[in-house]
């Protein structure tokens, strides 16, 4: 069993797909360009918290499990 204060983070293109949409789909739910989408998800420390907000509303994840900060392994 999984500790209650355990926080699942996964990554902005993983939380696309696994809300089943496309590159185009998601963008324009999100109301950004698919070029944007794309570099988000490459940088995704460069998304606004306006935009963080609307990502987590549109792929129905919690903000808090969406990976927007820079981790280097």
């Amino acid at each position: 069993m999984l500790n209650s204060n355990y926080n699942l983070m996964i990554s902005l293109k993983s939380a696309r797909v696994n809300a089943d949409m496309t590159l185009v789909e998601a963008s324009e739910k999100i109301g950004v360009s698919k070029s944007t989408l794309i570099k988000w998800e490459r940088e995704p420390w460069l998304v606004n918290p306006m935009n963080q907000s609307r990502i987590s509303e549109v792929y129905h994840i919690p903000i808090d499990n969406i990976r927007f900060k820079n981790f280097k392994n």
